[in-house]
């Protein structure tokens, strides 16, 4: 006699609450290094905007802030990959990536003031701008 294992399904459900973002990242895997968008983040993993999804089932590191952490895509539509996390990540590098994302703006500008301002005073390499 056989006894069928029973998995809950959370149809229409998400393992985790999303924190919704837009900034810049990267996707390194191991044939290539692919730049997207991170649309959104949980603890069990993050939605991003990819020109060249990658297929499911493969694996990455995902980095973006203080996030490097490997992922495995778990759902792939055209110019989205959905990805799941090897392991949860804490409550509190969500809450580090909010802040993050919300003083985003600030700092790169910031960035490239302090990156023109050296250009000009000649203490960087123009090459480098």
């Amino acid at each position: 006699m056989r006894f069928l294992e029973y998995k809950p399904t959370n149809i229409g459900r998400r393992a985790a609450p999303r924190l919704r973002l837009s900034l810049p990242a990267r996707l390194v895997a191991v044939d290539r290094v692919h730049s997207c968008v991170l649309l959104n983040l949980s603890r069990s993993g993050a939605q991003v905007a990819i020109h060249d999804a990658m297929a499911i089932g493969e694996g990455a590191m995902l980095q973006c802030g203080d996030i490097d952490h490997f992922v495995i895509v778990a759902r792939q539509e055209p110019g989205l990959n959905g990805l799941q996390f090897d392991e949860e990540i804490s409550d509190d590098l969500v809450l580090d990536i909010r802040r993050y994302h919300e003083n985003y703006e600030t700092h790169e500008r910031r960035a490239l003031v302090d990156k023109v301002r050296k250009w000009v005073n000649g203490e960087e390499d123009p090459r480098a701008v």
